[in-house]
């Protein structure tokens, strides 16, 4: 589940630096939780096992 939302955020970042149409910082930050998701599941994951 959080990696579905990881990457859908992710593409849309994207998709914002392409287009050229950005909601001010509002896309960047999505990108940044996004990150932080997916690094502390990566970290639970390996702390897990």
């Amino acid at each position: 589940m959080l990696w579905t939302i990881a990457v859908i955020l992710i593409i849309l970042w994207a998709l914002g630096l392409v287009s050229s149409y950005t909601l001010g910082g509002f896309i960047h930050l999505l990108l940044v939780i996004a990150i932080v998701v997916v690094l502390l599941n990566v970290i639970q994951g390996r702390r897990r096992r």
